[in-house]
């Protein structure tokens, strides 16, 4: 039956993009997941080329423009498409430490699948068919090291040992600057100047002196199906945050994908930058890049919620909270992927430092909310705006199924009332930096277990050469303390 589908799906698609019936629109939905519905909309256009892309280690999206009949003929099997992508940083500098991807290997092909339920038209490019892509290796197995395959098979084995399926949301605060690429690198990145002035959270001003932009935002991302739940000014000149309707974690990691991009272009479309940047102000806030988590058993119930206890939680939340506290500081790489990361997990900022849990309290690293039997979820507070989504999700979800698993217990950590964090040796601390979280996630047998050890050999690599292109840099705060008085 599936491959009746898939052959019927294949001849659809391709009297589609060779009959010239119909031009583009642009479409108010992503593309549902039914392949019936997928023929129906992608009959609707006739496109001469197709934008295909796929994240790289650092959650960039990395893309080309393929003809229409190049497109059609990946699907019947895949397409190639270079391993640098995972083999340099997002300068476009190869590493050097790296196993599955180097020169060793001469950066050969490897091969991509198209996922047609990402298919969708971009607004900001002419409604060009957009495509999201899986990469495989050579025995069309996954290939370890593509963040969306991790996310997939984290998914695909947390259901498959407890039988709870995930739903997830994402929260970024982001800086939006009066700034172009070409004006902020004519400065040197020096001294950008922000959208709006002052501190000024949740402003009806703000957001109405600057409405074309906030309606090209979400008409557009709208459009592209991409579902925003809110848009807001935030503490900070310039501050906005966006939440990402909730969902299965993989559609919300594949929005959040296309929400940081579509970003970067409409704000060039009003001559304004977003800056996802974890920290780019050292004495204002960071950016954030909450995770949202529930988890529902086979009837649909929130699997989280219980009555009977003091805070609505179930045994099973409980276990999926641990799980999250025990294995942070050997995940902190993948929550907080930069060496500025660590420059925004600093006290008296609203952003964690050690392992914590409270209930509703936004000073802890994970805010428990018991909104009833719907809505009861946990808030990982953890990431930054500059976290890869599928990875902050792969990590996020995979160490509390970890917890419920192994049914680690919550009792080892005090929970966290007020601004008061309960000091608790067992916890453990966070790295200090990006180094010192690379070192974490190497040596974890939990982190390897639960992943695999290409995957942390690999990106702990990729880590520790980020933090060695920062040791070598000589800073702004370097010349300016050293260069005239020592």
């Amino acid at each position: 039956h599936r491959q009746t589908q898939s052959t019927m799906l294949s001849r659809a698609l391709t009297s589609a993009f060779r009959t010239k019936t119909l031009g583009a629109r642009a479409l108010t939905t992503v593309i549902d997941s039914n392949e019936e519905d997928i023929l129906r909309e992608v009959m609707k256009t006739m496109p001469d080329k197709v934008k295909v892309a796929a994240t790289d280690i650092d959650g960039v999206l990395r893309s080309k423009y393929i003809s229409s009949d190049k497109f059609l003929s990946g699907l019947k099997s895949s397409v190639g498409f270079c391993s640098v992508i995972f083999g340099w940083d997002m300068n476009d500098k190869c590493y050097d430490n790296t196993k599955l991807v180097g020169g060793h290997t001469g950066y050969a092909d490897v091969y991509a699948k198209f996922d047609l339920k990402t298919l969708r038209l971009l607004p900001w490019e002419n409604n060009v068919p957009f495509v999201l892509m899986d990469f495989i290796d050579g025995d069309l197995n996954p290939y370890p090291i593509c963040p969306r395959q991790l996310l997939k098979s984290t998914i695909k084995k947390g259901v498959e040992a407890t039988g709870l399926s995930p739903l997830s949301g994402l929260e970024y605060e982001y800086y939006t600057f009066d700034e172009t690429s070409k004006s902020l690198h004519d400065k040197q990145f020096n001294k950008p100047i922000p959208l709006t002035p002052g501190m000024f959270g949740y402003s009806a001003i703000r957001t109405g002196q600057n409405k074309n932009l906030f309606d090209q935002i979400f008409t557009q991302m709208k459009s592209a199906g991409v579902k925003l739940e809110c848009l807001h000014t935030e503490t900070g000149p310039g501050v906005f945050e966006a939440a990402i309707q909730y969902g299965d974690p993989l559609t919300v990691a594949d929005s959040a994908s296309i929400f940081k991009y579509g970003m970067k272009i409409i704000g060039h479309q009003h001559g304004v930058l977003p800056c996802f940047m974890a920290k780019p102000h050292a004495n204002l806030p960071g950016c954030s890049g909450h995770v949202h988590t529930s988890l529902k058993d086979e009837s649909g119930n929130n699997a989280f919620y219980d009555p009977g206890d003091e805070f609505y939680m179930s045994e099973t939340f409980k276990h999926f909270v641990a799980g999250q506290l025990l294995l942070m500081p050997a995940l902190m790489a993948m929550y907080c992927p930069t060496v500025n990361s660590y420059k925004r997990l600093v006290p008296g900022f609203w952003a964690p430092t050690i392992p914590s849990w409270g209930v509703e309290n936004r000073i802890s690293s994970v805010r428990v909310i018991p909104d009833g039997k719907k809505g009861t979820r946990l808030e990982t507070r953890i990431p930054g705006a500059d976290s890869n989504s599928y990875l902050a999700l792969a990590a996020s979800l995979a160490s509390g199924y970890y917890g419920i698993i192994n049914k680690i217990s919550l009792d080892s950590y005090p929970m966290t009332v007020g601004s008061v964090v309960p000091d608790n040796p067992l916890a453990g601390r966070f790295p200090r930096n990006l180094l010192e979280a690379a070192e974490n996630l190497h040596s974890s047998k939990i982190a390897r277990e639960i992943f695999s050890d290409d995957f942390v050999d690999h990106f702990a690599a990729t880590r520790e050469w980020e933090w060695r292109q920062f040791q070598s840099a000589v800073t702004n705060w370097e010349l300016e303390r050293y260069m005239e008085i020592v």
